[in-house]
Formats: structure tokens, C-alpha cells, sequence
């Protein structure tokens, strides 16, 4: 096969996921107010692809590079494909939302326009533009004496276009402009006071309220038109690690550029004037790249106006109640349950507060010396930073490791940092040129004379905000093997250790695509010794070249292979010669798919790991990233039901193509909703593989 036909390119891989993400919204039979959080998540998606993926093809364009990676495309080429289908995807997208407007209007609740309002009404809005908007408001001239100001990324503007209304004929017939911004710091959903005896509720937005109010900052000019835009901004930043001699103030000044950054992508409102068309692509030098919207800009302001509407519960997903892990509800600690034995978590469906606890046990403890904690993404109000930091002044020794290049909460880990070292914690950014996305817990206690570790391994970040919308499992242990190369890993990373013999982990860069490989070699050994031969791999994505050339590699020895890739996957599965042993399946549903999982047959005798990373490159060679052993029989059986359970969902799973294209599962049998029948916690961790039958 050539080399294009081999492999799907990543970014149009992308597109897909995004599209998956879309028909969710399109899905009749989900709750009405569950369909707008997704058509959010679609918006916010594109924005990040827009400022990072799309921003890096343009960096190349204009650096001259034009070689074709290793799907066959150009930057030149693709980039032209990714702006037809985001096109496309973002019509599709407009036309879902007023089909879920009309849909919610029907329920009781109406997003409505001006010319909608009762003279009452107009009243009580005019009042809260005078009280509330209009002491923010800033307007900005652009003419000689006021250049051009400066846009922030993805923030919400309207162009103004004015005439004199009095003094010189020629001036009045001349067209100004100015840029008001729309201010975030607001609400974007207004709601009105409703009509006597009604039952419905009416809300307006933001901007549709100013535009109406506009004439009150331009005294001395007529309004000849006003319309919305958007401009999206290289959002990636540019590190010298190597010549900073603080990592911390280097990321705050390379914020202070991403404001900054050169447009990749400019929306406007649909029928914009020309003048202020004209204006806005001379000044951001955009030309192509201008999506015209019919509709408000910037959904994603509809995930917070859907969770705000009241009295619409029978419109959402009945909320699930975190259930306390079982192994923990029999002891008043946790410590003294792990000295017995490993416990595996499950989240959203068992609750973070056991992690928690795990942290607030460990600070409380006078027989602990030393936490040690990795942290990545940390949720506001972290019970965690919290714990941590009392741990720290009480005289323990806590170490924590910060990510502060985790891409766009850089601003938040920067005050969690600042936050642990003035409470006497050691605090280290990682290593030079790599992200630290391992996910992993120390705790060192002194017992009966010697010293024991007790560790938590996850494949989700330490956020209790995510931990209620992401599936993620966690395993806390106190096995020896893999308190050892936790350590070990610590003093990797805060010191200039570098172990060359892991007991248990394997750690990225340097040893876990080496691992991956060795188990897949011995897969293939087993198949073709007639032994059995299986991979199961569940992660979010998959787009390493020889990783994938790799699993080709099994496919054709007649390994079976099933891969749960929630996003983005470049392998081509059922390809006659090349992967007809492949099987690749998506799930997109209420919580996102977050779970790094790997189960390989060991020729009958399996082997289960979690892990941290995704089989991307910059997972495997440019981040600190860990796969773990579980070693107990248990809950290696509980990790092998949960991967049947999402191989045989049949209600929103859907199946990957050699085409690329992703077709859903559908029901041959009784339907299987893996995340719904996932709730059923003592189901999963106690009954063995029944659905392998």
C-alpha cells in the first residue's frame, strides 16, 4: 500500500472525533439539555484545534516547510482540507442549534431578540444596561489618531459602523468604525422579566442587548451597522527551557504573548458590513481564513445557559451519586486497608473523596514522613493543594512535582506553585524540555522500625471537578516493586537519578514505548506458537507511527487486536493483508473517556496495566509519562470485565472504517450502554468476565 493509503492523517482523525461529538448533540433520544453541553464541547473543541493544531500548520506555511508527513499531506494541502471540513462542521453545527432552540422553546424556555420584548420588558432591559453593562463598556475608536487596538483570543467583539450626524457634508459621508468588546466578565444570558401570567421563561443575549443600546456610547453619530466578531490566536506557547533561568517567569511572559499571537482563524456575524469586513481582515491580515456564522458566536457560552435554566431536571441526565469505594467503607483509614491488600477505582461512578482522603490521612498522620505527589490539572479550591500544604507546615517533607506547561492552565498551576512553596513545600517544574503528565502519589510512613510506602497510580489528573465528567481508574497499593520505582521515579525527576532497572513501571521517555514493544513482540511470539494471542488497549488516542506499524505488525502474525480509542487514531483497522485482525471502536457519551488501559493475553496468562499516557509521540518521547501493573488476580479481572463491557457497547460505540469513517455499532443484540451499565459498581468488580460468554 502507499504510504497515505497505510494511515489516517491525526488532524483530519480529529475532525471526526469532533463530528462524533456533534451527532451526540443531533441525538434525539438524549436529554434535550444534555444535547446543548455537547454542542458546546464542539465549539470549545474547535477552539483549541483552531489555536494549536491549525496555528502549528501555519507556522510551518510560513516558515517555507512543505514536506508531506507521513499520511501524505503537505501543511499546504491539509491545511486547505481541515478549513473545507470545519466549514462544513460548523454549518452542521448552527443548524443543530436552532433545532434544539426551537426544541426548548417548546419546553418553556426561549432565547429571543429584541424585537421580541414587550414595551414592560424593553423597559427592565434598558435598566440593567444603564446599572450593569454600560459602567464596563470601553468603546475603541480606529481612525489616524487611535491605531488598530489589540484583540484578545477568542473573546466576543462587535464592529460598530458610524456616521456624523451633524457638522461637515463631507464628513457625513464618510464611515468611521469602532470595536466595542463584549464583556466576559457579564453573564452572556440575560434573563428577562417575563410577561404577566407567564410561564415560560425568556432570556436575551449580551451582545443583542448592547447592539440595541449601542447609540449611548456614540453621542454625535448615527449607527450604520453592528455586528459580531471573533478572532482565534496561536495559543501555543514557545518555551526556552533550556536558556530560562526561571521557568515560572518565563511562562508568565510567554501568557503575556499568547494575547498576542498571529490569527488563525476570524468569525463574523453573517451579512457583516462591508466597511467593517473590509476593516478587520487589513488589520488581523487574514484573508481566507473568515468563517461567516448565521447565529450567535461562540457556543460555548450554552453549557453554562443550559446548566443555569431551573425546573428543567426532566430535561437532564438524572444525576449519579458517587459511591464510597467499598474496600474503604470497612476501616476508619485507608492506610491499614492497603497493608492488606490493592484496591482499584473506578471513577465518576466511585468517588474522588477516597483519593481525598488518602492525601488528608497522610497529612494528619504523625507516623508519616514524606508525601511526594506529581500534579497536572488541579480543580479550583483544591482539597488536595490543601492537605499538601498542612502536611508541609506540620514538618513533613512534601515534594510536588507542577506542571506548569499544561496547555492552558498554566495561569492556575503558576498560583497553586506559589501557593505550595510559601507553605514550605519543595516544589519542582520537572525536567527540562518534558512534560510531567505521570500521574502518581507517594506517601512514606515509619513502621515498626523500618519505613513503607503506600501509592496511588491514576490515569486521570488530581481534579475533583474532571473526576465527576471523565472515566478514569485509579489503583492505590502498597506493593514493594512498586513502591521502589516510585521512589525511584521522584528522584528522577527532582534529582539527576537516573534508574536504568524498573521493578514495575515503565516510564516514558526513555522506557515505555520499549515495554509496549516487548509485549507486543511477545504477543506475536504466543501467535505464532498457536498460544493464545490477544490485545485489548483502550487510551484516547493513537497516532504514533511505529507504535501503529507496530500493531500491523501483530495483525498480520494473527494477534487479535481490539483498540477503544475515544479521539483521534491514524491506524487503518480491517485493511486485507494489513489489519483485517484489527478492530478499532469509539465511545462518546455522557462522561468522557478518559481510561488508559492495556490487557495483553500473556499466552493464558493476561497481563493488565494503567498508565498515564496515549500512544502519541509526544507521549512517548516528550513527557514523563508511566504505564503500572496490577498485579492482583481481581483486579486485573475487574480492568479486563470493564474493557469487555466497552467492546461490547452497541448503543454508542461506534466502529471505525477502513475508509476512515466511523459507523455506529447498532444493535444486534439486547443494547449494552457501557457507561450506564458501568454504574452497577459491585457489577463490574465482582462478576467475571460474563459477558465474554
Amino acid at each position: 500500500m502507499t504510504v497515505s493509503k497505510k494511515y489516517i492523517n491525526r488532524d483530519l482523525s480529529w475532525i471526526e472525533f469532533n463530528r462524533r461529538v456533534l451527532e451526540e448533540a443531533e441525538d434525539v433520544s438524549a436529554p434535550l439539555l444534555e444535547r446543548f453541553q455537547f454542542l458546546s464541547i464542539v465549539s470549545s473543541n474547535l477552539d483549541e484545534f483552531m489555536s494549536v493544531r491549525v496555528a502549528g500548520l501555519k507556522d510551518q506555511l510560513k516558515a517555507g516547510f512543505n514536506k508531506s508527513d507521513f499520511t501524505g499531506y503537505t501543511p499546504h494541502g491539509l491545511t486547505k482540507r481541515i478549513m473545507k471540513r470545519t466549514s462544513q462542521m460548523v454549518r452542521q453545527q448552527y443548524k443543530t442549534y436552532r433545532e434544539l432552540m426551537r426544541s426548548l422553546a417548546k419546553e418553556g424556555a426561549v432565547l429571543v431578540s429584541w424585537e421580541d420584548l414587550s414595551a414592560e420588558q424593553e423597559r427592565a432591559m434598558t435598566e440593567y444596561f444603564q446599572d450593569i453593562v454600560y459602567p464596563v463598556l470601553t468603546p475603541m475608536a480606529v481612525d489616524v489618531s487611535r491605531p488598530f487596538p489589540l484583540l484578545h483570543s477568542k473573546e466576543l467583539y462587535l464592529a460598530v459602523v458610524l456616521r456624523p450626524s451633524l457638522g461637515d457634508e463631507k464628513l457625513t459621508d464618510q464611515e468611521f468604525c469602532a470595536i466595542v468588546q463584549v464583556p466576559s466578565i457579564l453573564p452572556r444570558t440575560i434573563r428577562v422579566p417575563g410577561r404577566k401570567n407567564a410561564r415560560r421563561q425568556t432570556y436575551l443575549l449580551l451582545e443583542d442587548l448592547i447592539k440595541e443600546q449601542i447609540g449611548q456610547l456614540f453621542s454625535g453619530y448615527v449607527t450604520e451597522a453592528v455586528h459580531a466578531f471573533r478572532v482565534t490566536r496561536n495559543s501555543d506557547l514557545a518555551l526556552n527551557e533550556e536558556g530560562a533561568e526561571d521557568l515560572l517567569q518565563e511562562i508568565e511572559k510567554e501568557l503575556r504573548r499568547r494575547r498576542r499571537g498571529f490569527p488563525v482563524r476570524l468569525e463574523i456575524e453573517k451579512g457583516m458590513h462591508g466597511h467593517a469586513r473590509e476593516l478587520l481582515c487589513d488589520e488581523l491580515d487574514i484573508a481566507e481564513d473568515v468563517f461567516e456564522i448565521d447565529g450567535p458566536l461562540d457556543l460555548t457560552f450554552l453549557s453554562k445557559f443550559a446548566g443555569s435554566l431551573q425546573n428543567f431536571d426532566h430535561l437532564r441526565y438524572a444525576p449519579i451519586d458517587p459511591v464510597y469505594p467499598l474496600e474503604f467503607e470497612e476501616s476508619d483509614d485507608i492506610l491499614p486497608v492497603l497493608r492488606e491488600r490493592d484496591v482499584l477505582v473506578y471513577h465518576p461512578y466511585e468517588s474522588f473523596e477516597a483519593v481525598n482522603d488518602f492525601i488528608c490521612e497522610a497529612a494528619d498522620d504523625p507516623e508519616v514522613l514524606a508525601i511526594k505527589m506529581t500534579l497536572y490539572r488541579v480543580s479550583v479550591n483544591s482539597v488536595l493543594v490543601q492537605a499538601l500544604a498542612k502536611a508541609a507546615e506540620s514538618g513533613k517533607q512534601v515534594t510536588v512535582v507542577v506542571e506548569l506547561k499544561a496547555r492552558f492552565d498554566e495561569e492556575r498551576n503558576i498560583a497553586w506553585a506559589r501557593q505550595l512553596e510559601k507553605a514550605g513545600c519543595h516544589v519542582v517544574y520537572g525536567l527540562v524540555g518534558l512534560k510531567t503528565h505521570a500521574k502518581i502519589t507517594l506517601v512514606v510512613r515509619r513502621e515498626a522500625g523500618s519505613l513503607k510506602r503506600y501509592v496511588h497510580v491514576g490515569t486521570g489528573n488530581y481534579n475533583e471537578n474532571t473526576a465527576r465528567l471523565y472515566t478514569d481508574v485509579g489503583l492505590f497499593t502498597c506493593h514493594p516493586d512498586i513502591g521502589a520505582d516510585a521512589s525511584a521515579l521522584f528522584n528522577e525527576m527532582t534529582g539527576y537519578s537516573t534508574p536504568h532497572d524498573w521493578r514495575a513501571f515503565a516510564v516514558a521517555p526513555a522506557g515505555l514505548k520499549p515495554k509496549l514493544f516487548d509485549l507486543i513482540d511477545r504477543e506475536i511470539a504466543h501467535a505464532k506458537a498457536g498460544r493464545p494471542a490477544r490485545i485489548v488497549a483502550k487510551m484516547n488516542s493513537l497516532s504514533n507511527q511505529s507504535m501503529i506499524d507496530k500493531l500491523y505488525e501483530a495483525s498480520q502474525a494473527g494477534v487479535a487486536i481490539d483498540l477503544i480509542v475515544r479521539g483521534v487514531c491514524c491506524l487503518r483497522p480491517g485493511v486485507e493483508g494489513l489489519s483485517e485482525n484489527v478492530r478499532v471502536i469509539s465511545i462518546v457519551d455522557r462522561f468522557l473517556e478518559h481510561a488508559r488501559i492495556l490487557a495483553v493475553s500473556g499466552g493464558g496468562e493476561e497481563e493488565v496495566y494503567i498508565s498515564s499516557a496515549d500512544w502519541m509521540t509526544r507521549n512517548l518521547s516528550r513527557r514523563v509519562e508511566l504505564l503500572c501493573p496490577v498485579y492482583d488476580p481481581s483486579l486485573r479481572q475487574m480492568l479486563i470485565n470493564l474493557l469487555n463491557l466497552n467492546l461490547h457497547d452497541n448503543v454508542k460505540a461506534r466502529e471505525l472504517q477502513p475508509s476512515g469513517n466511523y459507523v455506529r455499532v447498532g444493535l444486534k443484540e439486547d443494547p449494552l450502554r457501557s457507561q450506564f451499565d458501568a454504574a452497577d459498581i459491585p457489577l463490574w468488580k465482582t462478576v467475571a468476565a460474563a459477558l465474554e460468554e
